[in-house]
């Protein structure tokens, strides 16, 4: 996930309460980030999308949305098919093998008083159970395999990879192409026209950025760069937000984990199935477990989400698995009120963006994640897994009051790559906003932003499955086909 050819390896300035810098890569690949992530499929709860439809934007309520969600996908297995999709390219899988850990962290919910849910993506988003995943065969279910290699095919689709957007391209107010780069810095320039519409799907960081060097932002931000003003937006790079996580470790006895069978010589059985199809710890996702929880009894609806791994990292870094058996929980809020912003710093295409996500900034998100974290080292120390327990290493025993539980967040806490929100989606009277409901850019014509930066709140779950379904909605208002019929759900 941190290579140079294969992402785009941004690095967040420190801020006020995180002061260190973090790394936040993004998908630089065909597929984006859906090429490079968990592959965990989750779309949240309803709360969320009818939240987005009641701050101004009609159309993008849960009922609105799920005719979409299902329409994407192909989900292989058990499910309600008044919430779940059989037909569309999306594969979507339950586990096929998962550690018998998983089973003694789930029943263990049980003496927390958090329930099990069969399928979180159907009626019942809160409690715990095993994660869907976008994985087939053992392999990845990218945008990119799923979507685009069939539609290679139509003679109207041309990928140009190596290529940069530099420039969207404007006479007046109306956007004409897009300028680009082929072949880095130094590379041949080229330009493409649009019949029609210049639709813009380079994410969270790159969506604000590229529009901001363009000339369509806020007007000080510009002036500072000396790119001439298209059209001023405030909005644009505004309300970035992120999951911040911290990662709960603690080192096992009397039982083997993933640290062991991917060791040699146990990862060259591992390989073999993989290989032959059959599960294997080479066909998982990152994590095998999850838990929508409240944090706390005054929490009115799942305000933390955890998930569990029977494997750990050497200092937190993935890839580096410890010496011994371990267990590891990645815990986060599920809706931070901190927000932060994306900002060019020069008009060069090529020089990554000032990114300041503010991680914790909100005393609100500070009171949430302790009492999160604490709630997650109880869920490490049930009598079901007590008998495996040898200790905590991560925070440690020495990691107690309030204050160190906080500095422990502050020291180690990382990105779940999660950042949306800086193109907002919302009415044009809302100075943040930056589209509108039919994802066209306020004040601008033939433009649009079909992409996790319009998301108005972020979800309270990973953005994976979101994201596929904005694109889904974003075709048909591209097309401007009539929308689907709203899902018969109260």
């Amino acid at each position: 996930v941190h290579s140079r050819r294969l992402t785009w390896n941004f690095i967040t300035e420190p801020g006020r309460v995180v002061q260190r810098s973090i790394r936040l890569p993004q998908g630089r690949v065909l597929g984006g980030s859906s090429s490079i992530n968990g592959m965990s499929f989750v779309r949240g709860p309803r709360e969320d999308y009818d939240a987005w439809a009641a701050a101004g934007n009609p159309g993008w309520s849960y009922a609105e949305v799920l005719p979409y969600f299902r329409r994407l996908e192909q989900k292989i297995g058990v499910g309600d098919d008044l919430y779940r999709g059989r037909e569309g390219e999306l594969r979507v899988t339950d586990l096929d093998w998962h550690h018998p850990l998983c089973d003694a962290f789930l029943a263990g919910m049980d003496e927390l008083g958090i329930p099990r849910t069969s399928d979180y993506n159907g009626e019942q988003y809160e409690g715990a159970g095993f994660f869907q995943r976008t994985i087939h065969g053992g392999r990845r279910q990218s945008s990119a395999v799923s979507f685009l290699r069939p539609a290679r095919r139509r003679p109207q689709v041309d990928v140009r990879t190596r290529a940069q957007a530099s420039r969207v391209l404007f006479e007046g107010r109306r956007a004409v192409g897009v300028r680009y780069v082929r072949g880095g810095p130094n590379g041949r320039v080229e330009t493409v026209r649009a019949r029609r519409e210049v639709i813009l799907a380079a994410g969270s960081i790159n969506s604000p950025k590229l529009l901001q060097i363009s000339g369509v932002g806020p007007r000080p931000l510009l002036e500072t760069l000396g790119v001439p003003v298209v059209h001023e937006l405030p909005g644009v790079g505004q309300n970035l937000q992120d999951h911040y996580r911290v990662r709960l470790v603690s080192k096992l006895r009397y039982v083997r984990t993933i640290n062991e069978l991917v060791k040699f010589p146990g990862v060259i059985a591992q390989g073999w199935r993989w290989l032959r199809g059959k599960p294997s710890v080479l066909g998982l996702s990152a994590s095998m477990a999850h838990v929508f929880a409240r944090s706390s009894a005054e929490a009115v609806r799942p305000d933390m989400e955890y998930v569990f791994a029977p494997a750990s990292f050497r200092g937190g870094i993935v890839g580096l698995i410890d010496g011994w058996p371990g267990m590891t929980i990645g815990a986060w809020q599920s809706r931070p009120l901190s927000t932060g912003h994306v900002h060019a710093i020069s008009d060069d295409p090529f020089e990554a963006p000032c990114i300041q996500p503010n991680y914790l900034n909100d005393e609100r998100d500070q009171r949430v994640l302790i009492n999160g974290i604490r709630l997650g080292r109880r869920m490490l120390e049930t009598s079901y897994l007590r008998p495996f327990l040898d200790s905590e290493q991560v925070p440690g025993p020495d990691c107690r009051s309030d204050d160190e539980v906080l500095d422990f967040a502050r020291r180690t806490g990382e990105t779940v790559y999660h950042v949306v929100g800086s193109c907002r989606m919302g009415p044009a009277d809302r100075p943040d906003s930056v589209v509108d409901a039919s994802l066209r850019v306020h004040g601008l014509e033939g433009l649009r932003v079909v992409d996790a930066s319009i998301m108005p709140s972020l979800p309270s779950v990973n953005t994976n499955a979101p994201s596929f379904m904005i694109a889904e909605k974003g075709a048909d208002l591209i097309l401007g086909t009539s929308p689907l019929p709203p899902a018969p759900v109260s």
